[in-house]
């Protein structure tokens, strides 16, 4: 679409001073709207404002009826100037005389039955689900089946043992950092969501049954390999897709559904390697191996029938194909008009600020421009510690642990498929508080339990062997590892997809999910290979240690550099990443602080103000 195309009053912008001081200043053209096109390049797109706040009820209704003819979308005209009185103001959608009682019911619904949705909308979020759990078994599945194949396929007492270990482990994971993530944009822009969804299920499918037939470590390496440009790309758009067709109230479970089903994955994985293992030896990994062809088939059967996502739709122009997505995903047509008008005037805004850019530039402004930086940082740690609190060396790595500690083989299988229950059933808390209590709270409370829990299980290895001495060792190992989990599961788990998935402003949403996930799939990478590695050179003790010391310092990361994103629509968001860094980290030590003096040293304080009160008077 031409920039001339655009409905003018739909790009309203906060406008810098040309003057040296910090604060803000705005500059309107004749038509009083925001002019964005004198704003320096690194500034441009510092802070989105509501693009349809202060704009004339005559012409946002002008605008409105444009919009329509040039849509095809005269029927809906009433409804969409309905849908846009309300985006523009709408803490004050109950005073509209222009609704009737009926409708003015449905919007405080939203808030009061925010779980009444439209069947297909949770057909979306099941379908996400099963994406996940196809990622979940593909992760977890050669967590028994190894402890076979390194001896069958000629692993086991080779002089570079440990390293071709972790390099089968972890040939998904490189697969994914150094190409799978990267594919993910050029794969949404001409796929869009749903196809990148079918086509990364399809390369897992394929690469499933090659594992399963690989007669050289080689041969099995290469399939792996292969299996993480499916894993890669799925990963990066299966959060995003969840994300753009949910509701704000309930996005943050809906998008969580990734986590707690690639969990449901993982506990899935732990069972094939329990279901396979008492046949002959060279079936048994194959089967285990190949058990993983049947999920990702079922997603490339029901995407077909899932919509696609509407705010792709409309950044590709097919603002008629939106609406329908959005009537699908949304229980009436003036809350699927509402969303549509809003996201469209938010990407016509972007269109804008994104014009002339390619892939490169746009991986540019996620360091260059402050809003995106303060995203991709906050990402990047959520997703780095996603990895460094030590989580996929059990994942991965158990069945050998819990072998270490005492257990006979089949033992330590059936061990391993309680790490993976425990994992699943624990996310179930954070589905009904990610969206209440908030996503660095979850974070905040998980953290140091995931330190304690991993001093516990390393230093359980300290006790002495022998009858009585190694059956204390295996139950506190086993107890250790079990609590992890049971922590990790509605915090680190959870969050770290859902919070990237919605962080990123929409002209960079690809690009910046490409970012998270490879960051999260390169530590995973560096973690599966390196661990056999650290095991021997520190010992389990000192090596389930070094992550307990991590999940310290991830606390703190996210105390000074994370902030909440719970119950904001994708576009708010936008304001909450514009506030600067120090101002945020400032705060929340003042305020970890203040809990600490209440709630420890019991001392009777006055309440802190909110932060993000006043937010407009903010230095952007």
């Amino acid at each position: 679409m031409k920039d001339s195309d655009a409905p003018s009053s739909t790009l309203h912008e906060k406008q810098e001073s040309p003057s040296t001081n910090e604060h803000t200043e705005t500059a309107k053209d004749e038509h009083g709207v925001y002019d964005v096109g004198e704003r320096p390049v690194n500034r441009l797109n510092a802070v989105f404002e509501n693009p349809l706040a202060g704009v004339p009820r005559e012409r946002l209704f002008e605008d409105v009826e444009r919009f329509c003819k040039r849509f095809g979308l005269e029927e809906y005209v009433d409804t969409f100037k309905k849908g846009a009185l309300i985006s523009q103001n709408p803490a004050g959608a109950q005073d509209l005389v222009e609704l009737s009682e009926e409708e003015k019911e449905v919007l405080r619904r939203e808030h009061t039955h925010k779980w009444s949705q439209p069947w297909q909308l949770y057909f979306m979020a099941s379908m996400c689900s099963l994406a996940a759990a196809v990622q979940g078994m593909d992760e977890t599945v050669n967590n028994g089946a190894q402890a076979i194949y390194l001896k069958q396929l000629g692993i086991k007492g080779h002089k570079n043992e440990e390293n071709l270990t972790g390099l089968i482990v972890g040939a998904p994971y490189l697969a994914c950092a150094i190409l799978g993530c990267w594919l993910t944009e050029p794969l949404n822009r001409y796929l869009a969501r749903r196809g990148t969804i079918f086509l990364s299920c399809f390369i897992a499918a394929v690469a499933s049954v090659w594992e399963g037939v690989a007669n050289s470590w080689v041969n099995l390496f290469i399939a792996r390999f292969v299996l993480g440009l499916g894993i890669g790309s799925k990963s990066s758009t299966v959060p995003v897709y969840a994300a753009e067709c949910s509701p704000a109230p309930i996005r943050g479970a809906l998008v969580m559904m990734w986590q707690m089903w690639t969990a449901f994955g993982i506990m899935m994985g732990n069972i094939m390697g329990v279901a396979f293992m008492g046949l002959k030896e060279d079936l048994s990994w194959r089967l285990m191996l190949g058990s993983t062809v049947v999920l990702p088939l079922i997603v490339c059967a029901q995407v077909y029938f899932c919509p696609e996502s509407p705010r792709w739709l409309i950044q590709h122009n097919k603002v008629e194909k939106a609406f329908r997505a959005f009537r699908t995903l949304r229980p009436t047509d003036l809350q699927a008009a509402r969303d549509l008008y809003y996201a469209y005037v938010g990407v016509e805004l972007e269109r804008r600020v994104n014009k002339g850019k390619n892939f490169f530039t746009m991986f540019a402004e996620l360091f260059t421009i402050p809003r995106n930086a303060r995203a991709t940082l906050a990402s990047w740690i959520v997703m780095f510690m996603q990895q460094f609190c030590g989580v996929n060396i059990i994942a991965y790595y158990s069945t050998t642990i819990f072998q270490d500690s005492g257990y006979t083989i089949q033992e330590a299988l059936l061990a391993s498929m309680g790490t993976g229950i425990l994992n699943w059933v624990f996310a179930l808390p954070a589905f009904f508080t990610i969206d209440t209590w908030g996503r660095r709270n979850l974070l905040l409370f998980t953290f140091p339990f995931l330190a304690i829990t991993l001093f516990w299980a390393g230093f359980s290895f300290w006790i002495e062997t022998g009858i009585k001495a190694s059956k204390k060792r295996v139950a506190m190992v086993t107890t250790g590892m079990y609590l992890f989990e049971v922590f990790y599961s509605p915090g680190e788990g959870p969050v770290p997809f859902t919070y990237s998935a919605e962080a990123f402003p929409l002209h960079v949403r690809e690009v910046g999910m490409s970012w998270a996930t490879a960051t999260t799939w390169c530590f995973n990478f560096i973690i599966s290979f390196t661990w056999p590695s650290l095991r021997r050179a520190f010992q389990p003790q000192g090596a389930f240690a070094w992550y307990a010391g991590w999940c310290l310092v991830g606390w703190v990361l996210v105390l000074l550099f994370v902030p909440e994103t719970k119950e904001l629509t994708l576009e708010e968001l936008d304001q909450v990443f514009s506030v600067p860094t120090w101002k945020h980290a400032t705060y929340q030590l003042k305020n970890a602080i203040w809990h600490f003096r209440v709630w420890v040293l019991r001392q009777k304080l006055e309440p802190l103000p909110k932060f993000y009160e006043g937010a407009e008077n903010l230095v952007w």
